[in-house]
């Protein structure tokens, strides 16, 4: 058997210079149309039933005075939301799924800890004009202060915190944007209509034509469970993948990161015949995080320097490792 190769990743990790303000303009918009009024109705009645003791699955407290229905549609999204989504809709395809996955387990990209992460990610803002937008840190920050405002698990708080780092893949091994953000789906299967735009927005797609990975449930079997289903690459997958094999955090928070942008599951309902019993608790787990991953955008600037000890307490109890490889 031949020795295996081994990769020492540089002392300083050389990043590649991408334009960051626009992937997080992009970011930015695709968030804006992920919130639909009728569902998010629906959502708030199942949310008001829930139990009175504050914990996970308390309603979200921090966001009832936010106007919700503010946020567009996405049939009204500007063109720049819409032609991402054609890219991604045609490029996202089975074999570069598998070839994205073989690339992330091949190789170390760079070794950081979780707060220099965050510093690094901050690059994605353009600090030419800092006025214009919060710093990547803020908004991760705003995130984990509503949801230890609303007294969530110190492990959820955390979540908050991380759960955008896995867009450091725009640095490393990203094609573009279309692999890096946007809503996911999964491949190997025909294409829901209930994705944005539609099952006909992957008519370029060359899997949309495939015996197999167009056939209702693919490559997979009904209850296989989504831990067997590859969901679209992309920052929520990268990221899930680092914290799964890095961290103690628990199977709730794992889901947050990997589900937060699968809003035909989490939102919709699709893919429900792919679930089995644990995806069932995951479900709850992510559609409790949702609202701060969507909301807290708004809220007010939170100081770095003040807050920093707090989270990196949280960082350590649950990242043992402290450096970690990317």
């Amino acid at each position: 058997m031949a020795p295996a190769a081994v990769d020492a990743p540089p002392a300083t990790p050389v990043f590649s210079k991408r334009d960051g303000h626009a992937l997080e303009d992009l970011s930015d918009a695709i968030d804006d149309v992920n919130v639909l009024k009728d569902t998010l109705k629906k959502q708030q009645a199942a949310e008001k039933k829930q139990q009175e003791e504050k914990g996970l699955y308390e309603q979200s407290e921090f966001d009832q005075d936010k106007d919700k229905t503010q946020f567009r549609q996405y049939e009204d999204a500007c063109d720049r939301v819409k032609n991402f989504y054609k890219e991604q809709h045609t490029k996202q395809t089975v074999a570069y799924n598998l070839k994205a996955r073989n690339m992330f387990h091949s190789k170390t990209r760079a070794e950081m800890t979780i707060w220099e992460a965050m510093e690094k990610l901050n690059t994605l803002i353009d600090e030419s004009d800092p006025d214009t937008s919060l710093s990547q840190i803020e908004h991760l920050l705003q995130s984990a202060e509503a949801i230890r405002r609303d007294g969530k698990p110190r492990w959820m708080q955390l979540t908050g915190l991380i759960h955008d780092l896995g867009k450091l893949l725009y640095f490393f091994d990203a094609q573009g944007q279309w692999d890096v953000v946007g809503d996911t789906f999964p491949v190997g299967l025909g294409f829901d209509d209930r994705i944005i735009y539609g099952s006909e927005s992957f008519k370029d797609n060359p899997d949309y034509y495939d015996p197999i990975y167009s056939s209702k449930f693919g490559i997979y079997t009904p209850g296989c469970g989504l831990d067997n289903v590859m969901l679209s690459w992309g920052h929520d997958e990268y990221l899930y993948h680092v914290a799964k094999e890095q961290s103690v955090l628990p199977a709730e928070a794992l889901a947050m990161i990997r589900y937060h942008s699968f809003y035909p599951w989490h939102n919709t309902g699709a893919y429900y015949e792919l679930m089995d019993d644990h995806d069932k608790d995951m479900l709850r787990a992510v559609k409790a995080f949702n609202p701060y991953d969507l909301y807290s955008k708004s809220d007010g600037i939170p100081s770095v320097e003040e807050l920093k000890p707090y989270y990196m307490e949280l960082i350590n109890e649950y990242f043992p490792t402290k450096v970690l490889k990317w």
